[in-house]
């Protein structure tokens, strides 16, 4: 497009360029849009004129129509504060398309910083604020004029030249732009030459039925009989194979016939390639090192690149580093990491030699401890908080003391009429909760003495239940029935 179309009050296209450190509100010389309608207006405007153009010599060359789209999402949202994680999800793309797109608003003077994001370790990262600016390019192109001073200005009238294009940028923001849909091949699949499969045999009439009658010459299809025959569309494939495929031996076998061979058939294991096995290997490693379990996989990986292409497993990286002490305090296990790595290669070159220092280090006294550490080690409560509770309430069930009143034993049988009130109450409070302790005075003392002792409806009751440990409904009181 010619310079006069886009910039019909200057005559000259304006080239866009605003370096970082003046990608502030307090550097721009732009002005706040009113609106998001407004800022759109000019967003289409740079998009169009092609004024802006990134100097880097990686990521998009222009700005299109996913600049455009990142653009209808910030006009959206007040205050202007997107994550980029929010922004590659509402787009559909990744966080790197985002962040170049995000760049190019600001070095067009589309997007100003108010506040840079922050990354502090330990805390919430906090996405950055952006306001919306009209670059003052914008306005000397269309003829705005404004009144105000700084980015307070406020426009107040246009030139009767810019009317028209002002009015087509005004359509542009007004419509929802979407993402670009794939373009579909219009290129018909080559057929295999000498196949005999002229055009007729792969046309499906999806009309009603019709009668072919004299069938003859190529423009009709072949039939086993001279009469007519009715057409219909089943399920099945339509079309015969051709003569020619049926002689040589080159049928095509349907889909469904297809798709039973590959259920039949073993599934292929999957190969993993180079980037894929550093991953695994930085996986295992941050699973069984005790000072890694902080680390991220993607950075360890990076790490142990040079180790995982040499085919080196988990416990060879783990033999080698457990050549020398670990360090009490590791405060970036990925960097110790490649310090304890550094020469690794050089002196276990072969497999032997790493099969010899696995097999030592298994041999080792610190080895044998770790290994031992699970079950000989401290008692550490479940992390599940429905198995913790089980095992509190397990915790919390009540003991029985073993005392003179409460055994029951065949040697030391206590006569009912030494115990005190307050002991029967007592053992029937027991026996509520526990019912092995009338049993248990029955094998000792007797069915007579423990009916004495627990009536006989508490004995009758636990007679027919065949349960262990089953609980029965007791009624507090001197010589009451339970």
């Amino acid at each position: 497009m010619s310079a006069p179309t886009f910039a019909p009050c200057c005559g000259v296209l304006p080239r866009l360029w605003v370096p970082v450190e003046q990608q502030w509100m307090e550097m721009t010389g732009g002005r706040v849009a009113p609106d998001g309608y407004s800022w759109l207006q000019a967003v289409h405007w740079v998009v169009a004129s092609g004024c802006y153009v990134p100097v880097r010599s990686h990521g998009p060359r222009e700005m299109g129509r996913t600049s455009v789209r990142l653009a209808q999402e910030l006009a959206q949202l007040s205050p202007c504060r997107p994550g980029v994680e929010y922004l590659a999800r509402r787009l559909k793309v990744t966080e790197r398309t985002v962040e170049y797109h995000l760049s190019m608003l600001r070095e067009s003077g589309l997007l100003v910083y108010l506040e840079r994001g922050t990354r502090v370790r330990g805390e919430r990262a906090r996405a950055s604020e952006f306001a919306l600016v009209i670059p003052a390019a914008f306005d000397a192109a269309l003829g705005i004029r404004t009144a105000g001073d700084g980015t307070g200005r406020r426009m107040t009238g246009i030139a009767e030249a810019g009317r028209e294009l002002m009015a087509r940028m005004g359509a542009k923001a007004a419509k929802k732009w979407r993402a670009a849909r794939p373009r579909r091949s219009t290129k018909t699949p080559p057929t295999a030459a000498g196949s005999g499969v002229d055009q007729a045999d792969r046309t499906v009439q999806h009309s009603a039925p019709q009668e072919v009658s004299g069938a003859s010459g190529d423009d009709s299809r072949c039939t086993p009989m001279e009469g007519g025959v009715p057409v219909c569309i089943s399920d099945g494939p339509s079309i015969p194979p051709s003569e020619s495929k049926l002689g040589a031996g080159q049928v095509d076998l349907s889909t469904g016939e297809k798709r039973q061979q590959e259920w039949g058939a073993k599934p292929k294991r999957r190969i993993i390639n180079k980037v894929g096995r550093r991953h695994q290997l930085a996986f295992e490693l941050v699973q069984q090192v005790p000072w890694m379990t902080r680390a991220a996989v993607p950075r360890v990986a990076w790490v142990v690149r040079h180790v995982a292409d040499a085919g080196w497993s988990v416990n060879e990286v783990i033999a080698w580093l457990e050549l020398g002490a670990a360090s009490s305090q590791v405060r970036r296990p990925s960097a110790y990491l490649a310090h304890r790595l550094r020469g690794a290669l050089q002196v276990w070159s072969t497999q032997a030699q790493r099969d010899n220092g696995v097999a030592a280090w298994r041999d080792t006294r610190r080895s044998t401890a770790d290994r031992h550490v699970e079950w000989d080690g401290a008692w550490q409560p479940p992390r599940s908080m429905a198995v913790r509770r089980k095992v509190q309430e397990a915790m919390r069930a009540p003991v029985l003391e073993v005392t003179g009143a409460t055994l029951h034993g065949a040697d030391d049988q206590v006569p009912l009429e030494d115990l005190t009130r307050e002991e029967v109450l007592g053992l029937r409070d027991l026996a509520r909760n526990n019912p092995d302790l009338i049993r248990m005075a029955i094998e000792a003392q007797g069915e007579a003495y423990a009916r004495r002792l627990y009536t006989h409806a508490v004995v009758e009751q636990l007679i027919r239940i065949p349960a262990q440990g089953a609980r029965m409904v007791v009624h507090s009181g001197w010589g009451q029935q339970w």
